[in-house]
């Protein structure tokens, strides 16, 4: 392992909280971001500055630098002075693509600040929009790196002034996603100005960038750049403005250091007391408190075992420490302490309060734990939940070529699902099926090469994608009875679509089950639901589904509470249309009737019951099919946009808005996940390889009845069910 020169000075650096930045690069795909970062990498010594912009130093994974994309978030801590004073900047590069969004809300827990890289040529894309909006929800200052300056001189041949005029509408249009997504006491501050010195402007691949400032001390005109392009002698422009100081000194001058941040980020990301002890020192990001650290990446190292990384946000971290993971319910003794240099991680003694530490020895730690020092678990309340825009929307079936090697793809599934928590695997003992879901096919793709590298190069067998549905319902069905199978006890169920409104609010993290059920009732009956059901919410289903109980006076109700909760999960695993999970539920437990002998009142009388009971007031509630729609954003000459938008419009889809931006135009619509198979193949035929475009999950929509139909058919048949929906009557039964 290489020794960096820097981690002396760095690990000194770390207690000075007014000298650190945490920070990210987010962007677009193919934007330019880890090709900007080599450049950064080459300043602070880590890398040869003959092959920054080539190198893709963070993109340490073979299949990373095979395929020129970033698949993992890589971690680093550089130096960098600014007049005379050095500062600590912990980067993180994460990638671009849509299918690996979850892995840049997980980087986003552990920053403060992000540089939003934008293809000057591209401008503003979906994935920008996407990855802007999770910044701003986890109060992350953005500023904007306008790169491939180059392109519109050399390329597109535009004049300064059409330069000029292309650059000002990114900035116009980068402003408007702050307007859209930032919270009002931020947007305003956070809007992005080239004389406020939060814009820079060049090129990443020739390695130059200036910020007005820079330019005016430099003497620089645009025009200047524009004439060295002409000439051919842009070569010198590295040296007249090194893209690495009009990056960092953006960052240093603007993003705010660990404890500015945390005053105002702490009440975002944590929901617990803030005048307790524990609230006070996170706000203060105070060393000598408790210690305090939100997990934010669990990586499976085949020799150290697992790595557990994330911020700390208060006290200090050092080897032999007793902590306590708060969701696993454990306690640990920490076995080493690190920090992370791209690729490597570098043993130090400790670290403290503001920055990123990596630990061994937590094996049950996984992305979104809080972690807190042994004496402070009990006071200790859990972080938010880490809240993805995106949702695992297509499924593969896999198998081992070998049945023998059936016990090593398990180990691996369960690797993978660890360093990646937006990888859903399943595996279906009855059915024997092993199944993994993600975001979209290249998910996928790279989720199967891992699990082939982490299996030590099996033969995997995978079937063809398949997309992931919901079941729900339109309107509210009948006050449905079950009784337990020993026919001892009753229960009465209705089922009712939940509001949009309260689907919105659970997406957006306003209502969560991690608030206990008094919050949750608050923010309910403030949202305008009847008292009575506001304040008897007994549970939120990670599907978007509650249940709600509206007995009076019920025996033994407290003591089957929790079996009850139990059968409603179940109830949600997978519906009555084609087993497909339930989505937007309202379920009201109309009234019971229990033994009154604990021995036939048990969890295998009441799940049973609670799930039939459910799924037959389901049926008789108008019962819907729920396809993921995307939302797709093409990039493409004008000649070629009636080509592009018959193409979506072919495949179910509808165009939202079709924007010239120069010599492109950029075509935003929605299209249902399930017509995008093949999308490639025919957006490149039809506009000879020139449009450019990305998908990213948006929401769930009740599919046309004829699609309904095919798809709970074909669910059916593949999942060897009977072909004909199950009548109402077979969950319910006569009083």
């Amino acid at each position: 392992m290489p020794k960096f020169r820097q981690t002396a000075d760095i690990l000194k650096l770390m207690s000075k909280k007014e000298d650190i930045r945490n920070i990210g690069i987010i962007a677009h795909i193919d934007h330019g971001k880890t090709t900007m970062t080599d450049s950064l990498l080459a300043e602070a010594g880590l890398l040869s500055p003959k092959i920054a912009g080539e190198a893709r130093a963070l993109d340490y994974l073979e299949e990373e630098q095979k395929r020129g994309i970033t698949i993992k978030t890589a971690n680093i801590s550089l130096l960098h002075e600014m007049e005379n004073r050095p500062y600590v900047i912990n980067l993180i590069d994460t990638p671009g693509h849509v299918d690996f969004t979850g892995k840049v809300t997980r980087a986003l827990r552990a920053i403060d600040g992000a540089v939003v890289v934008v293809d000057a040529v591209e401008e503003v894309m979906v994935q920008t929009e996407t990855v802007t909006r999770q910044a701003l929800e986890e109060r992350v200052r953005p500023v904007l790196f306008i790169n491939k300056v180059d392109r519109l001189i050399k390329e597109l041949r535009l004049n300064p002034d059409e330069i000029q005029k292309k650059l000002i509408r990114i900035i116009r249009d980068f402003n408007n996603l702050i307007d859209i997504y930032g919270e009002p006491e931020f947007k305003e501050k956070w809007k992005v100005d080239p004389s406020k010195e939060t814009v820079a402007f060049g090129s990443a691949l020739h390695k130059w960038g200036f910020t007005l400032s820079m330019a005016q001390e430099k003497g620089i005109k645009f025009s200047d750049i524009v004439d060295a392009y002409a000439k051919g002698e842009y070569q010198a422009l590295p040296q007249l403005l090194p893209l690495h100081t009009a990056i960092l000194d953006m960052v240093v001058k603007n993003m705010p250091n660990p404890i500015e941040a945390q005053k105002y980020r702490i009440t975002k990301v944590w929901k617990g007391e803030m005048d307790s002890e524990i609230g006070r020192v996170m706000l203060k990001c105070d060393d000598n408190g408790p210690t305090v650290m939100c997990i934010t990446l669990a990586q499976v190292d085949p020799h150290a075992g697992l790595v557990a990384t994330g911020r700390l946000f208060s006290g200090s971290i050092k080897e032999g420490d007793r902590i306590y993971l708060v969701n696993a319910k454990k306690e640990y003794r920490v076995q080493q302490v690190s920090m992370y240099m791209g690729a490597f991680r570098e043993v130090v003694g400790g670290i403290t309060a503001g920055n990123i530490a990596a630990l061994l020895g937590l094996d049950l730690a996984r992305a979104g734990e809080t972690l807190v020092d042994i004496e402070h678990k009990d006071a200790m309340f859990p972080f938010e939940r880490i809240k993805y825009v995106s949702e695992p929307v297509i499924t593969i079936a896999i198998e081992p070529k070998h049945p023998r090697e059936l016990p090593r793809l398990v180990d691996a599934m369960n690797r993978l699902s660890i360093e990646d928590p937006n990888l859903v695997t399943t595996i279906n003992k009855e059915t024997g099926e092993y199944l993994l879901s993600g975001m979209g096919e290249l998910h996928l793709e790279i989720a199967v090469k891992f699990l082939r590298d982490y299996s030590g190069g099996m033969d995997i067998v995978t079937s063809r994608p398949i997309v992931v549905y919901r079941e729900s319902v339109a309107k509210q069905g009948i006050e449905a009875m079950a009784k337990s199978p020993n026919k001892h006890n009753r229960f009465w169920i209705q089922v009712e679509p939940l509001e949009e409104k309260v689907i919105e609010m659970i997406e957006k993290g306003d209502l969560a089950e991690e608030m206990g059920r008094k919050r949750m009732g608050t923010v309910l009956k403030e949202a305008g639901w009847p008292t009575e059901e506001a304040r008897n919410i007994w549970a939120l289903e990670e599907h978007r589904n509650i249940i709600i109980d509206l007995t009076k006076g019920i025996q033994y109700l407290r003591e089957a509470r929790d079996m009850i909760i139990s059968g409603f999960r179940w109830a949600c695993e997978s519906g009555p249309l084609c087993e497909e999970p339930l989505r937007g539920l309202k379920v009201k437990l109309m009234d019971v009737k229990l033994h009154e002998d604990p021995v036939h009142r048990g969890p295998a009388q009441v799940m049973p019951a609670i799930r039939r009971a459910i799924l037959g007031s389901f049926l008789t509630a108008n019962p819907v099919i729920l396809e993921p729609v995307y939302k797709i954003g093409v990039s493409v000459p004008a000649q070629w946009v009636g080509e592009s938008s018959s193409i979506i419009t072919r495949k179910r889809g509808r165009i939202l808005s079709s924007e010239q931006r120069g010599a492109l135009t950029t075509i935003t619509g929605y299209i249902p996940v399930a017509e995008t198979f093949g999308l490639s193949a025919e957006m490149r035929s039809a506009t000879s390889g020139h449009a450019f475009w990305q998908c990213t999950f948006d929401h769930w929509e009740k599919a046309p009845e004829s699609v309904a139909a095919e798809v709970i058919r074909q669910i059916r048949e593949r999942r060897g069910l009977s072909p004909e929906i199950p009548s109402p009557k077979r969950f319910i039964d006569e009083a």
